[in-house]
Order: structure tokens, then C-alpha cells, then sequence
């Protein structure tokens, strides 16, 4: 539990901190061969970004997407940038072309965005920390796939969670945003990554096919294991029948993927999902939530094809953690 205590002060109630303590630089790969992972492991990053996404498990535990939350207006203003992101997708229609994956008209889609980044960036940061935007603008820019492969997967999901932990290590985000950072914020990050998925036919990056827990994401299963702890009448036996996704899926993270994964995959579950299936047979929600946690350090935060392409900066260090 050591990684949620570290985050406790990354996700912060109080003022900003002082503008003096960051030194604000364009993140850089830092990991090129195997033997760098070690390093990947012991950093600053690693452990931020670990707590960060412990801590809204924890945040998230036993609530439903209907519960009372704040939105603040750091958090309306990520609304508006994903919005803008899903208008330029209808803007940008797929072209015709011979091959049936990997529409290029995605690349028109990324070129505006790589050049707006920092523009969509400055608009969420308070005034004082307009001078973040270059750094924390990378992040956003590797979260929505790869425009050479057109391809999607876990460490472009993970940039976008780099990105919200950074925001809150500048402070535009706070403690009280947790809810709303994965109900509101990740959810519609959620939504317009399946829309671009669909629209430009993205291929799953570094799949491992039916051996993988899902062809795009990992963490809405990890938040939203979490959410169904102790629920009264829902166990994971019941997420692969139908009736219950289209009856839940509104209040539920795990069961809106789910759903995504009916509608685009044809053929038996067991077949086209098998770590999925197999995780429906756990007997509990929070050893579910256990294991995907584990499953998540070991299938993508510890492999080196995925970490290989994850930025370090000021914000996300690859400096050794403090003992």
C-alpha cells in the first residue's frame, strides 16, 4: 500500500505548490534496452504513477457512476478538450482504401491534434502554470494511439493517465476531483477512444490476441472491478450475460467494456475473451481487483515493449525515489 500513501500528496487539497519547485522540461525516453527497466521500477515516475492509479481504485470502491460527486472546472475543461477530440473525429471522416484496417484519414485526425496539444493543454492549466503545457501536452499526445501503425493499446491508455497525474502534480487537479477524474474524465476519454478505435479500424498495439484481457484497455476493468466490491447481488459470474451488462453497464465501468467488447466481437465469449472469462469464475470482486492489479504490473507496466516508449520529465521523473 506504500505507492497510495506516496500519492496522497500528488492528488493535494491544498494551494498549488510553488511555482519554484518544478523546472518544467520536454519528456524524453528514458528506457532503451531491457536492463533499463530497473530503472523504470526504482523511479520517481513509477511509484507516482502507481499510487495514482491506487488511489482512484480506492476512491472509486463500492460507488456507481450515478453517485454525488463535485466537478470542478479543471474537470469541465478536460470535458471540452475530449469534445473537441470526438468533433474532429466527424470532421474526419475514414477515406476510401484498399486495405480494411488502419484507415489514414486517423493521420489527418493526429496532425491536428499534435498541433494543438499545447493550445488544449493551456486551456486546462490555471495562469501560473501555463508554463507546464509543453511538458504535460506529450503525454496527451502518445494517449491517443500511433499515427505511423495506427494502432492503440495499454501504453497509450497509461498516457493518459500520466496525464491526469500530472495535472494534479501541478495542482489543477485535487483530492475532491478523484470521482469525477475517472466517472467524468476517464470515461469520456473511454468513449472517444472507442469512437476512434471504430471509426479508423485501429489495430490492437502488441495484442496477444484471445491471451490478452482486452485488444485497447487495462485500467476501466482495474477501477471498475473496484466499483462492484461487496455489491449486493452482482458477482463477476454475471458479467458475461448479456441481460446484465445491457441492464448495468450505465452504472458501471467494468460492464461498459464489456458491453464495448459485445458489440464489436462476434463468436462464444470464452473464445474471443479468454482472460475475461476466466476472470468471471473469481469468486469475489475485490479478488478480481487484486489480481488485475497484479496482472497490470506484470502484463504492462513491467514489459519492456510498452515501457520502452513511456516519456520521462519533471513531472513523471526517472530519478530514483527519495529513500
Amino acid at each position: 500500500m506504500c505507492e497510495t500513501t506516496i500519492t496522497s500528496s500528488i492528488l493535494s487539497d491544498d494551494k498549488p505548490p510553488n511555482p519554484v519547485s518544478f523546472s518544467f522540461t520536454v519528456p524524453k525516453k528514458e528506457i532503451s534496452m531491457v536492463p533499463d527497466m530497473g530503472k523504470w521500477k526504482r523511479s520517481q515516475a513509477y511509484a507516482d504513477y502507481m499510487g495514482f492509479i491506487l488511489t482512484l481504485n480506492e476512491g472509486v470502491k463500492r460507488k456507481k457512476f450515478t453517485c454525488e460527486y463535485q466537478v470542478s472546472e479543471t474537470v469541465e475543461k478536460l470535458l471540452a478538450m475530449l469534445a473537441t477530440l470526438d468533433r474532429w473525429i466527424d470532421e474526419t471522416p475514414p477515406i476510401d482504401q484498399p486495405s480494411r484496417f488502419g484507415n489514414k484519414a486517423y493521420r489527418t485526425w493526429y496532425a491536428k491534434l499534435d498541433q494543438e496539444a499545447e493550445a488544449l493543454v493551456t486551456a486546462i492549466l490555471p495562469s501560473e502554470r501555463h508554463d507546464a503545457a509543453p511538458e504535460i501536452a506529450v503525454y496527451l499526445k502518445e494517449a491517443v494511439g500511433n499515427s505511423t501503425r495506427i494502432d492503440y493499446g495499454t501504453g497509450h491508455e497509461a498516457a493518459f493517465a500520466a496525464f491526469l497525474c500530472c495535472l494534479c502534480k501541478v495542482g489543477a487537479l485535487r483530492m475532491e476531483d478523484q470521482l469525477a477524474i475517472i466517472f467524468k474524465v476517464f470515461d469520456k476519454y473511454l468513449r472517444v477512444m472507442h469512437k476512434l478505435q471504430k471509426t479508423y479500424r485501429m489495430e490492437p498495439a502488441g495484442s496477444q490476441g484471445v491471451w490478452g484481457l482486452d485488444d485497447f484497455q487495462f485500467l476501466p476493468f482495474i477501477w471498475g472491478s473496484s466499483q462492484l466490491i461487496d455489491h449486493p447481488t452482482l458477482e463477476p459470474r454475471h458479467f458475461v450475460e448479456e441481460k446484465v451488462v445491457n441492464e448495468y453497464h450505465q452504472d458501471y465501468m467494468f460492464l461498459e467494456c464489456i458491453k464495448f467488447i459485445n458489440e464489436m466481437k462476434t463468436g462464444p465469449f470464452a473464445e474471443h475473451s479468454n482472460q475475461l472469462w476466466n476472470i468471471s469464475a473469481v469468486p469475489s470482486w475485490s479478488k478480481v481487483n487484486q489480481g488485475l492489479i497484479r496482472m497490470y504490473k506484470a502484463e504492462c507496466l513491467e514489459k519492456f515493449p510498452v515501457i520502452q516508449h513511456f516519456k520521462f520529465g519533471s513531472l513523471l521523473s526517472i530519478q530514483p525515489v527519495k529513500p
